[in-house]
């Protein structure tokens, strides 16, 4: 069967139909106007030419010498097109079967539709064209090679080509119209809702009480059986095949199928049963089980009319699709990602029969090869065909057999919610091969057994592999798209990781850079609220949240109700005690020694145990993100070696440089403007060291130690960028009320961008804060991830006072000309990375809550390491 449809027409014109991806095979003598069909119907750069290989191997297009070296050449870059998914076509004469085959096999090998061009052109036209041109072959050769096109004619489908095409006359050439045919499989246009349904295996009776479930009306027939379902929402089903077989009513399943699908509330794929009940069908050789007989009798009960529906509607199944947008693959037996979107008799087997190691198990039974262990693919892939106990994730694919038939239950995913929906079986109609559930010590041993590394070779999902954090990476996100990791990026972050980041199992989340706000073009000041304010104007959002910016440490938290929390959810440890949780940097290591961790996570515990979020958010762990304060309690080495050698080195020499001057002035020297100018900087090197001193408190182990958290990134289940700052600051109020010796509030406004006195409210809040000693206060829309007509909006801007900045440009920083040159400062590549690191972390978010692997984890928490890396401006 060819996996193609029809899109479009072009009357009045020889249409050729080819499919969306092939390789198109031009097949013709010289002369016969290849190259100049291909120029006419496909870009310069589909088109791979023996002509111009052999140019680039040896500088001359016609020196047959070359022409092995040649064609290696084209077919190594028709491989690499292939691969990516793209339409290639080779112009050659390809008249003889032995170049021919090795395209076919190149086009099996990428498993797309090899489709052959002839132009069986006259030999009268061949050779007067050949005689128009300089360097082409004599007669002779032209008619050999339309002797051999002549000869393999007749054989070419037979050959592999799935679609041959023949054109015989110029008028012929002229007229074509090219019409690209779309795969059954691509639905990327067909973006859902769906309910993804299970193995059904006959299981009528249940598959209308999960249609009922899940919202569907079911429409019967006057005898009162189930003919269609529609959904009030416009949901559809998507059913994994195996709808026979084994159950009591495989044709009652079948009717329900059929009726669903040709009005259009329902998409199904073939599984292995129905596969073979064509077969049994239509006559050939295959073994009649008892479950494939008990079919056929149902089948025949129903009258020929009905048989034959049945039998055409499942030969005219396809074996997997591909749909929003890429996103979702439902395939019987799943399917890895090299095969998603591609058709093929090996695409079509897999996506039908799945694949073996080649062993047997201790029932003789095939042991399936864990193809989803080691998926890695952007899309979510639903399958059934081999049954399980019940549905889990496994690297973003998921099993929805969950063996009915069998006694267990049916079971749907509801697309894109990822919630499953589940209707027990009404009793046991067939007893499986092994046991569904291990009930035994026995079948709890073979189980072990059968999942045992030695056994098969799967990837656990805590297991994290180096070629998950190497190597140029692109790391799809839902919230900001593709994020590019280059290979020395990803080197860096390696490094980090490796050396001195925490245990990458309590290291879920790394949050992003955040840049300032657009710098004030003139005036004292480089940082102003009307520039923050402007910047969301800009992109659309209206209403923000002003936080106070705390000068401390930037710390996640990650708290643990208990051990066995800790043991469960996140494995850090094999010991009876377990770990509570972490407390780590921005850069992924720990802030504390286990000690010190401990005994601040249990004050976390008891402020979170009081407010009663445990149980108002349905969790048993916290990933929260706080500052650490005061500064000193981390960054004291850095205080002390940095800024508070660079003031008394300042003072110290100017206070010396001063008492010159002054000196000097008594003897009558000329020095007033002199004195002037040093004496404004010592007075700006006392500012400096006022400045940093305003963020230092006594500390003495962890007595002093402050946390203000203001944002709850995720617990279990659950993620919450999509909720009010409003709240979050709120709960972290709720903290601080329960344990005021270790959280801080942070203070706050609301800012409504069309109300003009809260802006200015806002813009005088800010005044006060700075004047008062304060760092400044960081601007943010009403949630994590809000989004303007340009996509997600930074998720904060800083807009740091004027003594603060000391800090960060250095204490004479507000002279005039070192104002002007900072002025000039660039924002947008910090403000680049600000955006590509809150798209990572969001999905790193998601992916925790839903349960993802470590190592889908990591490779967004080693992708925010890796952008660390770039060369930006620290100072931003």
């Amino acid at each position: 069967m060819t996996e193609t449809e029809d899109e479009t027409t072009d009357a009045g014109a020889v249409e050729l139909d080819l499919p969306e991806l092939t390789l198109v095979v031009l097949i013709g003598a010289s002369g016969s106007g290849k190259s100049t069909f291909a120029a006419r119907h496909f870009s310069p750069t589909q088109v791979l030419s023996s002509d111009r290989c052999r140019a680039m191997v040896a500088d001359d297009p016609g020196d047959q010498d070359a022409t092995a070296d040649a064609f290696d050449v084209l077919h190594h870059i028709a491989g690499k097109r292939l691969a990516a998914g793209r339409v290639t076509v080779v112009d050659a004469t390809n008249v003889r079967e032995h170049a021919r085959q090795s395209l076919i096999r190149l086009a099996r090998e990428h498993d797309v539709l090899p489709v052959a061009v002839v132009l069986d052109l006259p030999e009268r036209v061949c050779l007067r064209r050949n005689a128009e041109r300089a360097g082409a072959p004599d007669p002779g050769v032209v008619r050999s090679q339309r002797r051999e096109l002549r000869r393999s004619l007749k054989g070419l489908r037979k050959e592999g080509f799935r679609r041959v095409h023949v054109l015989r006359q110029e008028s012929e050439v002229d007229s074509v119209a090219l019409r690209w045919t779309r795969l059954f499989n691509n639905r990327r246009a067909d973006t859902g809702p769906f309910d993804v349904i299970g193995d059904v295996h006959g299981c009528r009776a249940e598959l209308e009480t999960l249609l009922d479930k899940l919202g569907y009306r079911l429409r019967r027939d006057e005898a009162g059986r189930a003919v269609d379902a529609e959904h009030p929402a416009g949901r559809r089903a998507i059913l994994l095949g195996d709808l026979v077989d084994r159950g009591p009513d495989s044709a009652g399943v079948l009717r329900l199928a059929m009726g669903m699908a040709e009005s259009g509330n329902a998409l199904a794929v073939i599984g292995n049963h129905e596969h073979k009940l064509v077969r049994a069908l239509d006559g050939r050789k295959v073994r009649i089980s008892d479950a494939l007989r008990g079919t056929l009798d149902q089948l025949a009960e129903q009258g020929e009319d009905f048989r034959r529906r049945a039998r055409d509607f499942c030969d005219g199944l396809t074996a997997h699709y591909v749909l929003d947008g890429g996103d979702l693959v439902v395939a019987h037996a799943g399917l890895p990602e090299r095969y998603h979107g591609r058709a093929s008799g090996r695409v079509r087997a897999f996506a039908m029969y799945g694949d073996t190691t080649g062993e047997t198990d201790e029932l003789g039974l095939p042991v399936r090869y864990p193809w989803a262990k080691e998926y890695r693919g952007r899309a979510m892939v639903l399958y059934g065909h081999t049954p399980v106990p019940e549905a889990e994730w496994v690297n973003n694919t998921m099993c929805l057999d969950t063996g009915c038939v069998f006694g267990g239950e049916l079971t749907a995913l509801r697309y894109p919610e990822r919630d499953t929906v589940s209707v027990p079986a009404e009793r046991t109609y067939s007893e499986p091969a092994r046991p569904l559930r291990p009930d035994t010590p026995d079948d709890r041993e073979a189980e072990a057994r059968d999942n045992s590394p030695e056994r098969t070779p799967r990837r656990e999902p805590g297991t994290l592999d180096l070629g998950d954090v190497t190597g140029r990476r692109v790391v799809r996100t839902r919230h900001h798209g593709r994020v590019t990791i280059g290979a020395e990026q990803s080197a860096a972050a390696l490094e980090v990781l490796s050396r001195f980041a925490v245990d990458p199992r309590v290291l879920p989340y790394l949050p992003p850079t955040m840049a300032p706000c657009t710098t004030v073009t003139e005036g004292q000041l480089l940082e102003h609220p009307e520039r923050a304010f402007a910047d969301y104007r800009r992109q659309g959002v209206r209403e923000l949240v002003c936080q106070e910016k705390h000068m401390g440490s930037r710390a996640v938290v990650l708290l643990c109700r208990d051990a066995r929390t800790a043991r469960e959810r996140f494995g850090t440890a094999t010991d009876p005690t377990g770990t509570p949780g972490t407390v780590y940097t921005r850069t992924g290591r720990a802030f504390f020694d286990t000690a010190t961790s401990e005994t601040l996570l249990a004050g976390f515990r008891r402020a979170v145990e009081r407010v009663g979020l445990w149980d108002e958010l349905d969790t048993d762990w916290l990933l929260l993100d706080t500052e650490l304060l005061p500064w000193n309690a981390k960054a004291a080495g850095l205080i002390g070696d940095h800024y508070a050698a660079t003031a008394t080195a300042a003072e110290s020499a100017l206070a010396g440089a001063l008492r010159g001057l002054r000196e000097a002035g008594r003897r009558g020297l000329d020095v007033a403007e002199l004195e002037d100018r040093f004496g404004a900087k010592h007075a700006d090197a006392e500012r400096f060291r006022s400045a940093y001193r305003e963020y230092c408190h006594p500390v003495s182990g962890t007595e002093g130690m402050r946390f203000a958290p203001f944002q709850l990134l995720a617990s279990e289940g659950r993620t919450y960028h999509g909720t009010d700052h409003e709240w979050h600051l709120a709960t972290a109020d709720r903290l601080a009320e329960a344990e005021p010796t270790l959280f801080r509030v942070t203070r706050r406004r609301s800012v409504d961008l069309d109300d003009a006195e809260s802006v200015a409210a806002a813009t005088r809040w800010w005044e006060e804060l700075t004047a008062e000693g304060g760092e400044g206060m960081v601007v943010k829309p009403r949630t994590a991830a809000s989004r303007g007509p340009d996509g997600l909006v930074q998720p904060g801007v800083k807009v740091r006072g004027r003594e603060y900045l000391r800090l960060v440009y250095g204490p004479e920083y507000t002279e005039p000309d070192n104002l002007e040159r900072l002025r000039k400062r660039s924002l947008g590549r910090k403000r680049s990375l600000a955006l590509r690191e809150h798209g990572l972390g969001l999905e790193a978010l998601d992916r925790l809550a839903e349960r993802e692997p470590l190592w889908r984890l990591h490779e967004c928490v080693s992708a925010v390491l890796a952008l660390e890396s770039d060369p930006v401006d620290p100072r931003l």
